[in-house]
């Protein structure tokens, strides 16, 4: 089986098979906070303008512009925020700088997207094994289009796990990110050097990157299951539930 990394999105890549979206700090860490808090789903979308058009539907509006919650939204984009929720049975409408776009960009394509991060990896690592018939693909979101060290490093960590899964088939994108995660041996030092990291900082945010370097505490998955208007829809997902 193929494995591939992209350390950025473009509109040029299309993948046929089964991609990873990471952008760790914070967009998929707290997209499986708020499945495992218990919403019924995730709507993600491109913008913060086609998130307020839900506003008048009962949903709640979830999100950041430059790390901070926008005006007139529920939730910020604070995965520990997102567990202690009160999003039981809600749908929730999730937009941020980074990864939401490139949840949209593999999804113009991709036969199954699913969510990742440090935080689910091993459960979202699985399922994407147990869901390829061809190729995995790990999209890295980075950061307003430059790449990020601690997507990159992530990415580093599932590819590692998937090769111990079964035999995998790495390209030189999926080489990058294994010799990224082998250079440091903390999860934490290598997102704390992040340019993400250090805009949270800036921000007095800093308290969501450790949350974000701990590895398989979640056995969710937000898996795309379908779309409404320019959202995609995300649903909870576990290894062993593929077919």
């Amino acid at each position: 089986m193929r494995l591939k990394v992209d350390v950025l999105p473009t509109e040029e890549v299309a993948y046929p098979d089964v991609v990873l979206v990471v952008d760790v700090i914070r967009a998929t860490t707290t997209a499986t906070c708020l499945l495992e808090a218990g919403a019924e789903a995730l709507y993600l979308v491109a913008d913060l303008e086609a998130a307020r058009a839900f506003k008048d539907r009962d949903v709640l509006l979830a999100g950041e512009v430059g790390g901070l919650k926008p005006p007139g939204f529920d939730l910020g984009n604070s995965p520990r925020e997102a567990l202690e929720a009160p999003v039981g049975g809600k749908v929730v409408v999730l937009s941020t700088t980074n990864g939401t776009k490139a949840a949209h960009a593999a999804a113009k394509t991709a036969k199954h997207v699913l969510l990742a991060s440090l935080f689910n990896a091993h459960a979202a690592a699985r399922l994407a094994r147990e869901l390829a018939t061809e190729e995995v693909a790990i999209l890295c979101a980075g950061k307003e289009g430059r790449v990020g060290l601690d997507d990159l490093y992530t990415a580093g960590v599932l590819a590692e796990y998937l090769g111990l899964l079964g035999e995998v088939e790495p390209e030189d994108g999926a080489r990058i990110a294994l010799s990224v995660k082998r250079a440091y041996q903390d999860p934490l030092e290598a997102l704390s050097l992040s340019a993400a990291a250090q805009a949270l900082k800036a921000v007095g945010l800093e308290a969501d990157v450790p949350f974000c370097a701990q590895v398989a505490k979640s056995a969710a998955v937000p898996i795309l299951s379908g779309r409404v208007g320019e959202a995609l829809i995300f649903k909870k997902a576990h290894p062993g539930q593929a077919g």
